[in-house]
């Protein structure tokens, strides 16, 4: 059984520099009415089906298997709600060992928007945050990947914080 604890903040794109060897997103949400996100995937060559709960705190159950690529794309084009999310994926090393900065830079209807996550091994890890690290929105549910298919970032009815 895994379990993902992650926080997730803006990006000041102002400071932000992309670094070379960003992998390519493209992700699609299955509805459920159970609380329960159900994500499809494919990133780069590779392809997924994500199972996630609820989170208690900042933690919750995950469940990511390998599929087919091509079942990904019937999956996408199929059974998933809203828009597909896409982004550009980069992948750095934190000041902490073993830890990893995800840095997501959205295309299509969420751009401009950019955010970063880090996955830590329990509620209470410290890290150090980077300059170009912004405002938290671990709590705020628009920025989850599953409303930004179905509410894009482009379509907030007022301006979003940058």
């Amino acid at each position: 059984m895994g379990f993902e604890i992650e926080r997730k903040f803006l990006v000041k794109r102002e400071l932000w520099k992309a670094p070379e060897g960003g992998v390519a997103y493209s992700q699609g949400y299955v509805s459920t009415k159970s609380g329960v996100t159900v994500r499809v995937r494919i990133a780069g060559e590779k392809a997924y089906l994500t199972l996630k709960d609820r989170a208690v705190g900042l933690t919750r159950h995950e469940f990511e298997y390998e599929i087919p690529a091509e079942d990904a794309k019937t999956m996408m084009s199929s059974m998933c709600d809203g828009p597909l999310v896409e982004k550009i994926r980069y992948r750095l090393p934190a000041e902490e060992p073993g830890l990893v900065w995800e840095v997501d830079e959205f295309m299509g209807e969420n751009a401009p928007l950019v955010t970063a996550e880090i996955e830590l091994p329990s509620e209470d890890t410290p890290f150090s945050r980077p300059p170009w690290l912004g405002e938290e929105v671990t709590d705020d549910h628009r920025y989850k990947n599953n409303n930004l298919a179905v509410n894009p970032y482009g379509r907030w009815a007022s301006t979003p914080p940058s």
